[in-house]
Protein backbone atom coordinates (compact mmCIF):
# COMPACT_ATOMS: atom_id res chain seq x y z
CA UNK A 1 0.00 0.00 0.00
CA UNK A 2 1.36 3.39 -1.06
CA UNK A 3 1.90 5.88 1.75
CA UNK A 4 3.69 8.76 0.00
CA UNK A 5 4.74 9.80 -3.47
CA UNK A 6 7.72 12.02 -4.24
CA UNK A 7 9.02 13.24 -7.57
CA UNK A 8 11.10 10.08 -8.08
CA UNK A 9 9.86 7.57 -5.49
CA UNK A 10 6.91 5.80 -3.98
CA UNK A 11 7.03 5.05 -0.27
CA UNK A 12 4.92 2.07 0.72
CA UNK A 13 4.29 -0.17 3.70
CA UNK A 14 6.99 -2.70 4.48
CA UNK A 15 6.03 -6.39 4.22
CA UNK A 16 7.64 -9.77 4.90
CA UNK A 17 8.48 -9.95 1.19
CA UNK A 18 10.94 -7.06 1.65
CA UNK A 19 13.54 -9.16 3.49
CA UNK A 20 15.85 -9.60 0.51
CA UNK A 21 15.56 -5.94 -0.43
CA UNK A 22 16.40 -4.79 3.08
CA UNK A 23 19.35 -7.18 3.20
CA UNK A 24 20.93 -5.07 0.42
CA UNK A 25 21.38 -2.46 3.15
CA UNK A 26 21.57 -4.56 6.31
CA UNK A 27 24.31 -6.90 5.03
CA UNK A 28 26.45 -4.00 3.75
CA UNK A 29 29.01 -3.11 6.42
CA UNK A 30 29.57 0.36 4.90
CA UNK A 31 25.84 1.18 4.84
CA UNK A 32 25.56 -0.08 8.44
CA UNK A 33 28.74 1.61 9.69
CA UNK A 34 26.86 3.78 12.21
CA UNK A 35 24.56 1.02 13.43
CA UNK A 36 25.60 -1.55 16.05
CA UNK A 37 26.18 -4.21 13.36
CA UNK A 38 24.99 -5.64 10.09
CA UNK A 39 21.85 -7.81 10.15
CA UNK A 40 21.25 -11.34 8.94
CA UNK A 41 17.99 -12.69 7.51
CA UNK A 42 16.38 -13.43 10.89
CA UNK A 43 17.33 -10.00 12.26
CA UNK A 44 15.89 -8.44 9.10
CA UNK A 45 12.63 -10.32 9.61
CA UNK A 46 12.58 -9.10 13.21
CA UNK A 47 13.06 -5.54 11.89
CA UNK A 48 10.03 -6.00 9.62
CA UNK A 49 7.96 -7.29 12.56
CA UNK A 50 9.03 -4.27 14.65
CA UNK A 51 8.03 -1.97 11.79
CA UNK A 52 4.65 -3.71 11.41
CA UNK A 53 4.08 -3.28 15.14
CA UNK A 54 4.74 0.47 14.76
CA UNK A 55 2.17 0.62 11.95
CA UNK A 56 -0.43 -1.03 14.19
CA UNK A 57 0.34 0.81 17.41
CA UNK A 58 1.27 4.27 16.11
CA UNK A 59 0.02 4.42 12.51
CA UNK A 60 3.55 5.23 11.33
CA UNK A 61 6.85 3.46 10.74
CA UNK A 62 9.58 3.05 8.18
CA UNK A 63 8.35 2.69 4.61
CA UNK A 64 9.96 1.03 1.63
CA UNK A 65 11.27 3.52 -0.94
CA UNK A 66 11.09 2.45 -4.58
CA UNK A 67 11.85 4.34 -7.77
CA UNK A 68 8.58 5.28 -9.48
CA UNK A 69 9.82 4.53 -12.99
CA UNK A 70 11.24 1.05 -12.32
CA UNK A 71 9.90 -0.03 -8.88
CA UNK A 72 13.53 -0.66 -7.90
CA UNK A 73 14.10 -0.83 -4.13
CA UNK A 74 16.34 2.04 -3.05
CA UNK A 75 15.91 2.17 0.73
CA UNK A 76 13.62 2.89 3.62
CA UNK A 77 12.42 6.14 5.10
CA UNK A 78 9.61 7.06 7.44
CA UNK A 79 8.39 8.32 10.77
CA UNK A 80 9.30 6.30 13.85
CA UNK A 81 8.31 6.67 17.50
CA UNK A 82 11.55 7.17 19.42
CA UNK A 83 12.15 7.59 23.14
CA UNK A 84 14.52 10.45 23.86
CA UNK A 85 15.41 11.07 27.49
CA UNK A 86 12.11 9.63 28.69
CA UNK A 87 9.92 11.47 26.15
CA UNK A 88 8.27 9.96 23.09
CA UNK A 89 9.37 11.85 19.98
CA UNK A 90 8.65 11.24 16.30
CA UNK A 91 11.77 10.65 14.26
CA UNK A 92 12.38 10.97 10.54
CA UNK A 93 14.51 7.93 9.81
CA UNK A 94 16.23 7.00 6.54
CA UNK A 95 18.60 4.33 5.29
CA UNK A 96 19.34 3.77 1.60
CA UNK A 97 21.13 1.23 -0.58
CA UNK A 98 24.71 2.39 -1.02
CA UNK A 99 24.62 2.40 -4.83
CA UNK A 100 21.93 5.09 -4.58
CA UNK A 101 23.84 7.37 -2.22
CA UNK A 102 24.62 10.86 -3.47
CA UNK A 103 21.54 11.11 -5.68
CA UNK A 104 19.40 13.15 -3.27
CA UNK A 105 16.95 10.30 -2.68
CA UNK A 106 17.29 10.31 1.12
CA UNK A 107 16.75 14.07 1.18
CA UNK A 108 13.72 13.81 -1.11
CA UNK A 109 12.16 11.03 0.98
CA UNK A 110 12.96 12.68 4.33
CA UNK A 111 11.46 15.97 3.14
CA UNK A 112 8.27 14.18 2.07
CA UNK A 113 8.09 12.47 5.47
CA UNK A 114 8.56 15.81 7.23
CA UNK A 115 5.75 17.38 5.21
CA UNK A 116 3.50 14.36 5.81
CA UNK A 117 4.22 14.43 9.56
CA UNK A 118 3.39 18.12 9.85
CA UNK A 119 0.64 18.60 7.27
CA UNK A 120 -1.20 15.25 7.33
CA UNK A 121 -0.54 13.89 10.81
CA UNK A 122 -0.43 17.20 12.69
CA UNK A 123 2.86 16.72 14.55
CA UNK A 124 4.34 19.91 15.96
CA UNK A 125 7.91 18.64 16.18
CA UNK A 126 10.03 16.04 14.41
CA UNK A 127 13.55 14.84 15.15
CA UNK A 128 16.33 12.70 13.70
CA UNK A 129 18.84 10.84 15.84
CA UNK A 130 22.22 10.64 14.16
CA UNK A 131 25.56 9.09 15.11
CA UNK A 132 27.84 12.03 15.80
CA UNK A 133 30.27 10.80 13.10
CA UNK A 134 27.66 10.32 10.35
CA UNK A 135 28.21 13.48 8.31
CA UNK A 136 26.08 12.31 5.36
CA UNK A 137 22.99 11.82 7.57
CA UNK A 138 23.58 15.19 9.20
CA UNK A 139 23.59 16.80 5.73
CA UNK A 140 20.27 15.14 4.89
CA UNK A 141 18.76 16.37 8.16
CA UNK A 142 19.91 19.96 7.65
CA UNK A 143 18.81 20.00 4.00
CA UNK A 144 15.24 19.24 5.07
CA UNK A 145 15.27 21.92 7.77
CA UNK A 146 16.32 20.11 10.94
CA UNK A 147 18.98 21.70 13.12
CA UNK A 148 21.33 20.36 15.76
CA UNK A 149 19.66 20.47 19.16
CA UNK A 150 21.76 18.41 21.56
CA UNK A 151 23.94 15.39 22.10
CA UNK A 152 22.63 12.44 24.12
CA UNK A 153 23.91 9.00 25.02
CA UNK A 154 21.77 6.27 23.43
CA UNK A 155 22.50 2.80 22.05
CA UNK A 156 25.76 2.83 24.03
CA UNK A 157 27.21 5.79 22.16
CA UNK A 158 26.93 9.55 21.67
CA UNK A 159 24.01 10.47 19.41
CA UNK A 160 23.14 13.89 18.08
CA UNK A 161 19.50 14.96 18.05
CA UNK A 162 18.39 17.19 15.19
CA UNK A 163 14.94 18.76 15.33
CA UNK A 164 12.45 20.95 13.52
CA UNK A 165 9.20 22.50 14.68
CA UNK A 166 6.19 22.87 12.45
CA UNK A 167 6.10 26.20 10.61
CA UNK A 168 9.86 26.69 11.01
Amino acid sequence: MKVLKTERMLLRLMTEEDSDNLLQIFSDSEAMRYYPSTKDLEETRSWIRWTSKNYKEHGIGLWIAELRETNEFVGQCGLIPQEIEGELEIEIGYLFVRKHWGKGLATEAADACKDYGFNQLGYNRLISTIDKNNEASKRVATRVGLHFEKEIFKWNKPIEVYSVNNKE
